[in-house]
This record gives C-alpha cells, structure tokens and sequence, in this order.
C-alpha cells in the first residue's frame, strides 16, 4: 500500500534528512497500522477456535478491514485534510489503541468485527501523511525508489506482525498475540505526543477538479489491474496459515517460520521493485502476475512437501513485494495530473481486491477444500495480466496521438 499524499504537504516542510525522528515515528505508525490489518491473518485458525466460527468466516475480518480502507481510501483523508497534522495523527492513533483493547476483552465476534472497521475508516489518512513524506523527498523520477523505500516498512509489518502474532497466538493464547498489536500504537501514540511537533495544514486540496481522472479509461484500467494483483496475493496470503497447517501439516512454530520467511522475501521485492520499476516498468508489471500465477500452479502440485513449499513461498514473498509496488505505480501514473485523489483511488482499489480475493479464497476453501484456494490466486493473476495488456494498448495509442 502507499499513498503520496492524501494530506497535502508542501515541499520543504518536510524532509527525510531534517526530520528523522518524524520519519521513524511515522514509520513505526504505519508498521502498527499493517500489523493490524495483516497480523490477522497469521491468527485466523486461533480466531476460529476461540469464537466458534469456521477458518472462512474468520477470513472475513480480513476482508472487513479491506472494506473500511476501499470506503474511506479517496475521502477520509481530503474531510481531515484542514485540521493540524499532529491532532490528526494523535486522533488515529487513538482509535486504533481503543480497537486493539476491545479486540483483546471481547468474546463476541460480532463486536471483533465493528472493532475492525472502525479503525480501517482512519487507515488512510495515517498512511497518506506517513508516505507523504517519502514522496515530496525527491524528484518525481526518482519517486518509485523512495516509495520501494516506504513500502520496505511496510513489508515490515508483515516480517514481524504476521509471524510473531501467529507465533505468540500458539505459544500462549489469542489475547497476547492481540497484545502485541495494541502495544505498538500505545508506543506509538506517546512518541507522537511528545516528540512530533505541531504540524498546521499549509496548503488546501481541491477534491471536486480531482475528479476529473475518472474520465479517463487508463485510470480505470490501472484500478483494475491494481485491485487484481492485489486479489491474486492476498486470496492466496490471506489463508496461507491455514494452508501450511492443513495441506502442508505443519505445527504452529513452523507455520510462523515460513510467514517469516514470505515477509522477509517481500522486504527483498520492495529492494529489487524501486529498480525495477524506474529502468523497465512495462516488463515489470506484465511478468509479475504472469510469474505468480505460475508459481501458484506449481505449489498446487507440491504444497504438500515441507522444503519445496517453503522454496517457492520464498519466491512468492518476492513477487509480493514486487507487486505491492507495481499497483502504486499503474494508478499514480496514470493519473499524474491529480497525484493526491490518485493514491486514494489506489488505496481503494487494493483494499477492494484484498476484500475480493480473501472472499474468493474462502469459497473456494469452503466448496472445494484449502488446497484448491490457490485457483482464487491463479484466476486472479490471469485476469490481471488481460488488463495489463489493455492498458498498454491504451498507452501506446495515446502516445502516438499528437501532442501524446
């Protein structure tokens, strides 16, 4: 995920060599942000245990969380976009903390639910501001390393959150794992207190003459190409512990182990994405998918062996994190003109793929069994790589148009 700037920030307010304990605040935040809303999924067999519902219905407070950042990804961050940064922050952060309390107490799925999407609704506008900064640190050519930079964060979420809540969750119970989220954004939220200073809003943003990009048919194939990239990694990611406990049998500690292994390949793809997609970005988004699809065919046939398992969800991690970058790209490239409404329809975009593909996922695992909700992630990367190739079409023609 990554937004540029949801929050208007103007240039030389900030900057990452000035402000590096602004920076390291902020990337902790967006670390406990994705902790949160990845973390669960290396509890999800835990989360069905303890509430009496099936691994499926669990996966939807995946998908519920996605649901809340699709809703509020293009508006939440323009309605707070005129209040004082730091206020800003300190009410996000809060709302998070309060979620992860009522998470750890309660005993009711419904209430796990609402105290998921609640906090989603505020997800936004703390990673706009938090990537805001990266993305007004350099010029615009040099923007996908610095993003690829931010995204390594990120990923961070997913190397420590995912596996180490999966792992507290088999070690001790549910409710430390749930700990552990809500520690982070206390930490946090008393750094931002005391050490980030007041941050006024200097410049406001015109969401109405934003609009205007969804005229264009590039804008919408790059939506579409980005919400199924993102469908085919996490209809498959979503349930991954689910996967490696029942097809691969493997014991809790182990599951943690190969999460750790997807999160740090992913860390290695967001390193390789910034390079990638500054020198060949064509090639790039059209192999990605194309890649993942097939490596989702070959564990269809092998998931069942520990090692070759574990080999190819190295590289998988890899092409995740590879992907993560190319669905910021698409969107934001193809609507340069309005770069902040942009990143909010890419926040959306993703989030509304994660929400599909986890659902897809979990028909699949709920009508044909878990080793066939790798279909959801091979359908989903084919279908990625039809609008890929429409959307290169639709650049080409534009470019030879006069004046393209």
């Amino acid at each position: 995920m990554s937004l540029i700037a949801a929050a208007k920030v103007k240039k030389g307010d900030f900057s990452l060599k000035g402000n590096n304990l602004i920076v390291l605040i902020l990337t902790i935040g967006v670390f406990g942000i994705l902790n949160t809303e990845m973390g669960f999924i290396g509890i999800l067999p835990d989360i069905a245990d303890r509430f009496g519902v099936s691994v499926s219905k669990a996966g939807w407070l995946v998908s519920i969380f996605a649901i809340g950042v699709a809703i509020s990804g293009p508006t939440m961050p323009l309605l707070l976009s005129g209040l004082n940064r730091k206020k800003v922050m300190v009410l996000v952060l809060s709302i998070f903390v309060a979620g992860n309390i009522i998470s750890i107490f309660t005993s009711s799925f419904t209430v796990l639910m609402i105290a998921r999407i609640i906090p989603a609704l505020f997800h936004p506008v703390y990673v706009s501001l938090a990537l805001s900064v990266a993305a007004n640190s350099v010029s615009a050519q040099d923007a996908p390393k610095a993003i690829s930079k931010v995204f390594i964060g990120v990923s961070a979420g997913m190397v420590v959150g995912v596996p180490i809540a999966s792992f507290m969750a088999s070690t001790f119970n549910l409710q430390i794992a749930l700990s552990f989220f809500a520690l982070v954004y206390i930490i946090v939220l008393l750094a931002t207190v005391w050490f980030i200073p007041s941050i006024p809003v200097k410049e406001g943003i015109s969401y109405g003459s934003q609009l205007r990009v969804l005229k264009k048919s590039l804008t919408w194939l790059s939506i579409l190409v980005a919400l199924l990239i993102n469908a085919a990694i996490f209809g498959v990611y979503s349930y991954l512990a689910e996967y490696l406990q029942s097809v691969t049998n493997l014991s809790g500690n182990l599951t943690s182990f190969i999460l750790l292994i997807y999160g740090a390949a992913n860390i290695i793809g967001n390193v390789l994405a910034g390079r990638l997609l500054t020198s060949n970005p064509v090639r790039t988004i059209f192999f990605v998918p194309a890649l993942l699809g097939a490596l989702y065919a070959l564990l269809f046939f092998t998931g069942q062996f520990t090692f070759l398992s574990a080999i190819l969800i190295l590289f998988w991690g890899i092409l995740a994190g590879l992907g993560a970058n190319i669905t910021q790209y698409v969107v934001t490239a193809a609507a340069t003109e309005a770069p902040d409404f942009a990143n909010g329809l890419f926040l959306s975009s993703v989030n509304i793929g994660t929400t599909i593909g986890t659902a897809a996922g979990g028909v699949f695992i709920a009508t044909l069994g878990t080793p066939y909700v790798l279909l959801a992630g091979i359908i989903a990367a084919l279908l990625s790589l039809v609008f890929i190739v429409l959307r290169n079409h639709t650049l080409n023609t534009a470019a030879q148009l006069p004046g393209g």
